[in-house]
């Protein structure tokens, strides 16, 4: 670490997901396989939507930015848990941490927020179907993306810069498989209220707001689906969104156990259990909810599998 900071920690060891060694070869190979699912369902989708033409809709310019999100994501976490599960002590130098932390934190919170983007973009689909194409024109969905990015690259940067001012001095062995906020807090030799403050605050809004969109957005939804009278309307409507919905629920509930809460109430070793969901299993899920649970998308998978096989 710099001098300027006056510490002796220069790298960190980080604990892992268990410390059992009869797990360590069967979570490697698990993981190792969830990561390559992640990475080909990912890509797979985004090259999907590039190819398919029928697919140039808002929907699947946000549904391609959220692949990406989740590719960036996961890769920014898996690699380096998976060295934990072979390696006797899997260090990570301080400057790695910061990087590894301001990377995972922008994804994370960019994948908050594109997550209520979509819910929007549903919202305007199902209740303004003849305003849609205006409402969600290209130059709207290109700002909407922007902001958030924007939004991602703001709050990720505040936190790392707000992690500079800590002091390092002692223990060395962050107790979780990546540098997360509250693990590498807990090793601070000084006074970490102020970087609580700043990360339950920015949390909050970037947890909060995005949840209130979401569901602001699927009230007007469900009121929208009640007043349609046919049930084939009803089914389109409700298939539209339950693929969302399904990805909302488990994203959103991990994040909130792990920080909308102070450090001295959550328990780390379950927090791990909550991580694994949103930095792992969800970008796993994401490309396969939105390909089984979409009709256009499985349409869009034959063709091309027709025409480039058959």
């Amino acid at each position: 670490m710099a001098k300027g900071n006056h510490s002796t920690v220069t790298e960190f060891i980080l604990g892992g997901l268990t410390e059992k060694p009869e797990l360590q070869l069967p979570l490697f190979f698990l993981f190792l396989g969830i990561y390559m699912v992640t990475v080909v369902g990912n890509m797979g989708m985004i090259t999907l939507i590039l190819l398919s033409s029928h697919l140039y809709a808002p929907m699947y310019f946000f549904l391609t930015s959220l692949s990406f999100i989740d590719l960036c994501h996961s890769t920014v976490i898996t690699p380096k848990m998976l060295l934990n599960f072979v390696m006797e002590k899997n260090i990570i130098s301080y400057s790695e941490c910061l990087t590894q932390f301001y990377f995972f934190s922008v994804f994370a919170i960019s994948e908050c927020h594109m997550l209520a983007a979509m819910a929007y973009d549903h919202y305007v689909a199902i209740c303004n179907p003849l305003l849609y194409n205006v409402t969600m024109s290209y130059g709207v969905c290109s700002l909407m993306a922007v902001g958030v990015y924007g939004m991602g690259l703001i709050s990720a940067t505040v936190h790392t810069v707000c992690m500079l001012r800590l002091v390092f001095c002692k223990a060395n062995k962050i107790n979780h498989y990546f540098c997360d906020f509250f693990p590498v807090l807990e090793l601070s030799c000084s006074s970490t209220v102020i970087n609580e403050l700043i990360g339950l605050c920015f949390s909050t809004f970037n947890i909060l707001v995005p949840t209130l969109t979401i569901l602001g957005s699927y009230i007007f939804i469900i009121a929208s689906i009640l007043h349609i009278h046919s049930t084939e309307g009803r089914s389109k409507a409700f298939s539209t969104c339950s693929s969302h919905i399904s990805a909302v629920t488990v994203f959103f509930g991990s994040l909130t156990f792990m920080y909308l809460q102070p450090s001295s109430v959550s328990s780390m070793d379950q927090g791990k259990v909550f991580s694994v969901f949103y930095t792992i299993v969800v970008p796993m899920l994401n490309p396969i909810i939105y390909s089984l649970r979409n009709k256009d998308v499985k349409v869009a998978l034959n063709n091309l599998l027709e025409k480039n096989f058959l």
